[in-house]
């Protein structure tokens, strides 16, 4: 989940954006310019676009000229910004590189990295949809509950590592004093973790699994589940906020004022077409809200620093809005940074991590399939056929797997802001996403480039944590919209379900130890799926909801299937789904029609049918 600057993102499948009236079709001899003519996005607009589908400047096939490319897609590539950059600063504290720059720059870097592999990879054989990919809060929460273990415990301030190494002969190992060995070896635990855990998503993609799922789960397991992603995350963003609560009470006004207060406020533009200067009206602050809001706290830390307002004492309240604390991060960085496979060692595997991250991929997925039918509604594509979500779920499960090995701390999932800025823009072209992975990954090898962003101060950091987990809490709730809230059923469910998120693993941090069955794997197994709050929230969820008694008018199950069915405009076929370059090969043989990820797939009756 991610921090959303739109009128409306939902989990499920769900209508963000307006028809523009204002442009035309794909035949008008005009070049389309860079505009965007935000309207009046009310309530009523938005239920005139489930009838009307979307007008789009670009189609899903379409291929705008490469200066709207780069333009496009540089603007997606701020939109996960936020979202993106968000993961290694969380993870920071509990992998113990707080005060190592360099790591956390190298981190940044590999994230961004990964992004944009990931992206090319989804948008080309994957789903084929115009869908972002980037690291996911989902897999946050088990992160931390596996680093939470007494295992991986930060060690005391220049307290010595020591790392046993083989002499050259072999011979006697040899103590050695390593700092970069405390953050490496958690890194590698997270690493394998996903690593295994995602071969389940391949698993669910490959074998058609998905769709045999999704019949059990409801608004009721996935509502808690999400809900708690951003509640359990609380503690983080009180830690940030807490270094100077005005500085992070400033960068929530800013994006509040430019997300919400003047979302509708359109900034004069020129630009030159047409060999003449023509001014266009552009949603600036609704594009650039979160980025502007960070960039805002961010000038106003760097003057209250310059004219010496904040402390200069490390111990004083204040100090840490500072933005000339983390300077040398970007002096000691390397210009050029090439991630790669590997780059912290061997991913190291235990079962406890992988029965916690588990519940991460699950929530990644169902997350997931909710952004592709909301993704192909704004992009003019049909409703994405079965082979195109399993193929989708599965390259998504590639994608984590990539992660793990080039140690990005996390997975990958789709945006949900990204594909909202698709009916804002009107352009819903492939190829504006795959340029946007492209520059992700130039960005990812330019060292200096994630460095950059450690003197972000860490109040400002708090500010946009406060905004973004409040809006992915509310997000998991706004799948409550399919069920019957006046059931007494259903508030039984998502009552004790979040409840039980919440109180079950506090119970367990506050009391260490308290599980001991005699086998420590066991324990550590426990211990992990107990403290995962989104764990315990989606599997009361989901055993309550499938269990006591309800219609699926009443669970919300049927509300949500026909906000799936309903159609929309579709400007390209269901060959927009077809994997390049295959379609020959695949209808030569019978057997692929056996596969469900493929195009060629074809369900017993339709075979039966010939």
């Amino acid at each position: 989940m991610r921090l959303a600057t739109e009128e409306k993102i939902e989990l499920g499948p769900t209508e963000q954006g307006t028809v523009n009236p204002a442009f035309g079709g794909k035949d008008s001899d005009e070049q389309p310019q860079l505009t965007v003519d935000i309207g009046e996005p009310q309530t009523e607009a938005l239920e005139e676009t489930v009838d009307k589908g979307v007008d789009l400047v670009y189609s899903l096939n379409d291929r705008p000229p490469w200066y709207l490319c780069i333009l496009l897609g540089f603007q997606h590539y701020i939109l996960a910004f936020g979202g993106i950059i968000a993961v290694p600063l969380i993870l920071a504290e509990p992998l113990c590189i707080k005060d190592n720059n360099v790591a956390k720059s190298q981190l940044i870097s590999t994230i961004f990295f990964v992004s944009g592999l990931c992206t090319l990879l989804q948008t080309a054989v994957g789903s084929r949809l115009p869908i972002l990919q980037g690291g996911t809060f989902s897999f946050i929460t088990p992160t931390l509950a596996i680093l939470a273990l007494p295992k991986w415990q930060c060690p005391a301030p220049n307290a010595p590592v020591m790392l046993s190494m083989q002499l050259q002969n072999g011979t006697s190992p040899l103590q050695v004093e390593n700092s970069d060995e405390v953050w490496m070896s958690r890194m590698r635990e997270i690493q394998g973790a996903i690593l295994v855990s995602s071969l389940l998503q391949i698993v669910l993609g490959f074998s058609g699994l998905v769709g045999l799922v999704l019949k059990y789960i409801g608004p009721l397991a996935i509502a808690p589940t999400i809900n708690l992603i951003g509640l359990s995350l609380f503690i983080e963003a009180g830690k940030k906020c807490g270094g100077h609560w005005g500085i992070a009470a400033l960068t929530v006004c800013l994006i509040l004022l430019f997300s919400q207060y003047l979302s509708k406020v359109d900034v004069p533009m020129i630009a030159y077409k047409d060999k003449k200067w023509t001014v266009f009206q552009y949603p600036l602050f609704k594009l650039f809200s979160a980025l502007l809001g960070m960039c805002g706290g961010w000038l106003v830390c760097f003057l209250l620093t310059i004219f010496d307002v904040f402390p200069s004492k490390s111990d004083e309240y204040g100090f840490s809005a500072r933005t000339d604390i983390n300077m040398n991060a970007v002096t000691n960085s390397p210009w050029f940074h090439v991630p790669y496979p590997g780059q912290w060692g061997l991913p190291t595997v235990s079962v406890s991590s992988v029965l916690g991250m588990m519940a991460g991929v699950l929530a990644s997925t169902m997350e997931s399939i909710g952004d592709y039918y909301a993704c192909a509604r704004l992009s003019g594509a049909p409703p994405p056929p079965t082979h195109a979500i399993n193929r989708g779920i599965a390259v998504e499960g590639i994608g984590c797997i990539l992660a793990a090995l080039w140690g990005t701390g996390n997975g990958t999932t789709s945006y949900s802001q990204n594909i909202a800025a698709l009916g804002i823009t009107k352009v819903g072209s492939r190829l504006v996403i795959q340029t946007t992975g492209i520059l992700m990954i130039l960005l990812g090898i330019f060292g200096k480039f994630g460095a950059v962003f450690i003197t972000i101060p860490d109040p400002v950091i708090g500010g946009m944590f406060l905004v973004m987990f409040g809006m992915i809490a509310a997000v998991g709730i706004s799948n409550l919209q399919y069920v019957d809230l006046n059931s007494s059923r259903n508030l039984l469910i998502l009552g004790f379900s979040t409840f039980s998120g919440l109180v079950l693993p506090t119970w367990f941090h506050s009391n260490p130890g308290v599980i001991d069955t005699g086998i420590k794997e066991l324990d550590q197994v426990i211990v992990v799926l107990f403290t995962t709050h989104m764990f315990i929230g989606g599997f009361f969820g989901f055993i309550l909801d499938n269990t006591i008694p309800g219609t699926d008018r009443e669970r919300g199950i049927k509300s949500w299937r026909d906000k799936v069915q309903e159609g929309s405009k579709n400007i390209c076929d269901q060959s927009c789904y077809d994997i390049p370059f295959c379609n020959g090969i695949l209808k030569q043989f019978r057997c692929f029609q056996y596969m469900p990820f493929l195009p060629s797939y074809k369900t017993s009756q339709q075979r039966t049918s010939q």
